[in-house]
């Protein structure tokens, strides 16, 4: 395994010397895969420089934090306030958005000063390219291999914590993102900090941020109830960065963007066990964390180096409570080994109900299972499936428990009932619902009941060009149905050059990754969080509304999450929902 993806890294290598290009052709105007300082694309949408003639100065002025910005428009609602005020928890992580706009050539420098200094972290937005819906607007499936039939645009995205400096062109947007961790042991009381727009050295303008801490606390991420479960893609950091398939430089390239999903509360760490488990569908595709060998007396053998690697690398950055291996039912029933006797690589097809199958994956699961537990990882492990069909999943039932009665098992899925019982970990889509009494029985069995979302849902989504609220809103959602989380098929399956063009040969723009290079986050999985955060809020307001009794808070705070369900939602809708619902569940602090 580790030689294919050698021979992958060295084609990329090739363009690293070179102009880069995106997924569709664009030559991008600087190296292949960027680190550090970048360049966005040119922007396809023409500035309209009449709308700019009224602007004769720099403005710097705050922004809601749920609007992406267009680039060359001039902002239609300024706020002309120099101070905006929030309210957090201690241990809260808040975000605020500010824009700069005029009509002359600066280069931006942002600095601050008051309380709260080492808990501040900016970033530019910068823009990336982005798509749209499917023509019947009915959701995002589907292979795109002709972008001209959808209507591309720069669209604010990236929260570029990196460059510390950042070339402004007159006539555009500039938003600036802040990010703000309160520590937990915070006194209660007001801070304030003071922001300073810089050209260079020269200050340009200022800004006020008042922070009102109240009296109660936040967990710590790692500690949060909330069960996040975006799956991780090692394979596109080796090929962005270049570097060795799980050499210290491949693990410590992608070590800035694990970590800063462990700060979100994720639970699961997501492996492959097998070559390709989704098949191509990505611009790096899974190899195999284990490697299949058939002796030459026909015995197998399974090494589990990489996989162990993979694991105690996300366990370093923080994610510990759940590893996912995918997966005994892949979307080609095709099983890559390698063959001692021709000393060559092969595969097996078959299906879950033929002998050769359960008998390879019998002992492969009864050597994995020894492993596990040897390394003390075997409760925290799962044999999962992603969209599998309810037969084959009753198949491999067997098989599983045949190998070891005591391994967990996790389905992301339609909704069966005949499955239900013996998924430790089920997550099911959107279009579906767990029955009260089977997610009451769920719980007092100690399982994980969560759902997705994927390019069939036009809203709730994360893509690119969606409403940042929309990504709040899916958390939100999660506790109106009394959920453990949500789960999201992929947190880092980047796009050929994702820095700068977010659209994909199969699905919307935006739809591999939520995050980008080098532990740069974005506007939606910020927003995500900020859902996350909410959900641990209302989960610690509603044991104290309950331990004392307060039968008219309780209705009050059901009330809120009556706003989050998905009957008659409508696209227009969902920013206002999110911003009522944040003002009323704040005044039952």
């Amino acid at each position: 395994m580790r030689k294919i993806m050698i021979l992958i890294v060295c084609f990329y290598s090739l363009l690293m010397f070179s102009q880069g290009v995106t997924q569709f052709g664009t030559l991008t105007n600087q190296e292949a895969f960027p680190k550090g300082e970048y360049v966005e694309l040119e922007n396809p949408t023409p500035t309209d420089m009449k709308a700019w003639e009224s602007v004769k100065k720099t403005y710097v002025v705050w922004a809601s934090k749920n609007v992406r910005y267009e680039k060359n428009s001039v902002p239609t609602e300024i706020n002309c306030s120099k101070t905006t005020k929030i309210k957090a928890w201690k241990g809260e992580r808040i975000n605020v958005q500010f824009l700069v706009f005029g009509n002359k050539d600066m280069m931006l420098k942002i600095n601050h000063k008051g309380d709260f200094i080492n808990e501040i972290k900016t970033s530019f937005v910068r823009y990336v390219m982005t798509d749209e819906l499917n023509k019947d607007g009915k959701g995002a499936c589907g292979h795109r291999p002709d972008i001209t039939i959808f209507d591309s645009s720069l669209v604010a995205d990236v929260l570029d914590c990196i460059s510390e400096r950042l070339p402004y062109k007159k006539h555009s947007v500039q938003p600036v993102w802040m990010q703000i961790q309160i520590p937990q042991n915070a006194k209660k009381g007001c801070y304030k900090t003071t922001i300073f727009v810089q050209n260079n050295d020269k200050i340009i303008d200022k800004l006020n941020l008042e922070v009102e801490v109240v009296n109660r606390t936040l967990p710590s991420a790692k500690d949060w109830n909330f069960h996040l479960d975006l799956w991780q893609n090692p394979f596109a950091e080796a090929r962005y960065f270049q570097v060795e398939p799980w050499s210290e430089e491949h693990l410590e390239s992608m070590r800035p963007t694990m970590e800063l999903l462990a700060k979100s509360g994720q639970k699961v760490i997501t492996t492959s066990i097998m070559h390709k488990p989704w098949g191509g569908q990505t611009e790096d595709f899974f190899e195999s964390m284990v490697t299949w060998r058939k002796n030459i007396d026909g015995s197998w053998h399974f090494d589990f180096d990489v996989f162990d690697c993979w694991v105690d690398f996300m366990m370093s950055c923080g994610i510990d409570q759940q590893i996912n291996c995918y997966s005994m039912i892949p979307w080609s029933l095709s099983f890559k080994y390698f063959d001692q006797a021709t000393n060559n690589f092969k595969t097996i097809e078959a299906t879950p109900s033929d002998s050769i199958y359960a008998e390879v994956w019998t002992e492969m699961l009864k050597q994995f299972a020894d492993h596990l537990k040897a390394k003390g990882w075997f409760e925290k492990t799962t044999i999962a499936m992603d969209e599998r069909p309810k037969e084959q999943m009753l198949t491999v039932f067997g098989i599983i428990k045949n190998a070891d009665k005591d391994f967990k098992v996790s389905l992301a899925g339609d909704w069966h009932e005949e499955l239900e019982h013996e998924l430790y970990d089920y997550c099911i889509a959107y279009r579906h619902k767990f029955p009260n009494e089977v997610l009451q029985q769920r719980k007092q069995r100690n399982q994980i009941s969560t759902y997705y979302t994927c390019c069939t849902e036009p809203y709730p989504n994360t893509f690119t060009f969606s409403q940042p609220a929309e990504a709040e809103f899916l958390a939100w959602h999660t506790a109106y149905l009394g959920l453990d989380g949500y789960l999201r098929w992929a947190y880092n399956s980047y796009t050929l050059e994702p820095l700068l063009d977010s659209r994909f040969r199969s699905f919307a723009a935006g739809d591999c990754y939520i995050v980008y290079p080098e532990g740069r986050s974005s506007i939606r999985f910020e927003k995500l969080t900020e859902g996350i955060q909410n959900f641990e809020k209302i989960q610690i307001l509603k044991k104290e509304f309950e331990k004392e009794n307060d039968a008219q808070k309780l209705k009050k705070l059901q009330e809120i999450l009556n706003l989050f369900m998905q009957e008659n939602l409508e696209v227009k809708n969902i920013t206002n929902i999110v911003e009522r619902a944040n003002k009323q569940l704040q005044e039952l602090w």
